[in-house]
């Protein structure tokens, strides 16, 4: 296996750095602190090159925020300085780990993503009679994350020593020095340094287990088998492999075994063999949305590109009607409003 060595000056190279401050920048919500850090950006970007090769660069502090999407997550958010040194480092060593990745690996990569996976689920699943899923998920998956065997795989792609010291700064920036596991969702280094670490569970399935029809999308995953005995023992080892050799668990609510006709809940979609449903609280979500006139012309586009990979033209016609009616009725008051005030 090669091991890649001389990578810290592409990371410190200003060229870099700057290409990292560029993509951050394209955050909106960081707009005020772009803007910021802007107004000095040469001397900033140069601040930045000079920590990072005097090996005094230290982790901001991050601000925390409560966020409830499918469930309740604490997002840790760095500063903008620190997002542009996890962007040079990522542009840098990222290209190196995908290449050793699955193909069936979506979460956070170039050309994957939610669609790409339910498009393969769904070749997975014509033509499928009798058949058994194993569906996984594994318990408070960034929480557990542990540091010493993240940084042993990371040793096995990379022997630069200056990018393992960056590296390890990064996993251990929001945590106490004793603690030795959990990465904080928000980080950009996050995604990569989760698909990383279960990719050792990828290559075991894959090639250890052999079970050709396997999807992982972060932490949650699954696999189609004809044999309900032998998911079971599938279960079982898999487990065992969890435990002893990434030190996590599953949880326990959230695997099951159960035959296709009843439907494989996944990414946001209920798929059979012939057609796709969309989850109802998905739904209930943007309904509410709707009700407190919460959703923009952004969040319809995004609803439609949701919904173009399942079954439901008469929800979306019936949704799209009501958002248009929002709109015009906004912009009837709005007019009688301003008629008002002119008079």
């Amino acid at each position: 296996m090669k091991r890649h060595n001389n990578l810290f000056p592409k990371v410190v190279d200003f060229k870099n750095i700057h290409l990292s401050y560029l993509k951050t920048r394209k955050r909106k919500k960081y707009a005020s602190k772009a803007l910021k850090f802007s107004f000095n950006l040469e001397r900033n970007l140069l601040e930045i090159k000079r920590e990072l090769i005097l090996k005094t660069y230290k982790h901001g502090k991050y601000s925390e925020f409560i966020v409830y999407d499918s469930k309740k997550r604490t997002i840790k958010a760095p500063c903008f300085k620190d997002r542009v040194v996890h962007h040079a480092l990522c542009n840098i060593i990222e290209p190196i780990f995908d290449k050793s990745f699955v193909s069936d690996s979506y979460a956070c990569r170039n050309n994957k993503g939610t669609h790409k996976g339910i498009k393969r689920l769904k070749a997975f699943l014509k033509n499928e009679n009798n058949c058994y899923c194993l569906k996984c998920d594994i318990s408070k998956y960034f929480d557990n994350i542990n540091h010493n065997v993240l940084i042993s795989f990371v040793k096995r792609k990379i022997k630069d020593k200056e990018i393992i010291w960056l590296i390890q700064g990064i996993v251990k920036s929001s945590y106490k020095d004793e603690e030795d596991k959990g990465i904080p969702i928000g980080n950009l280094t996050s995604q990569l340094f989760a698909n990383i670490y279960l990719n050792e569970l990828d290559q075991f399935i894959k090639h250890v287990l052999r079970k050709r029809k396997f999807i992982r999308y972060m932490d949650d995953f699954l696999i189609l088998d004809k044999e309900k005995k032998q998911m079971r023992i599938l279960k079982e080892v898999i487990r065992l492999f969890l435990s002893k050799n990434l030190k996590l668990k599953f949880n326990p609510k959230k695997v099951d075994i159960f035959p296709l006709f009843l439907g494989i809940d996944f990414l946001g979609y209920i798929l059979y063999r012939d057609y796709v449903l969309l989850r109802k609280s998905t739904v209930k979500r943007l309904l509410k949305k709707m009700k407190k006139g919460t959703i923009n012309g952004g969040g319809i586009n995004a609803w439609f590109a949701y919904v173009r990979h399942g079954n439901a033209f008469k929800l979306s016609k019936t949704i799209i009607t009501g958002y248009l009616l929002r709109v015009i009725l906004k912009m009837f008051l709005d007019c009688g409003q301003r008629s008002l005030t002119t008079d």
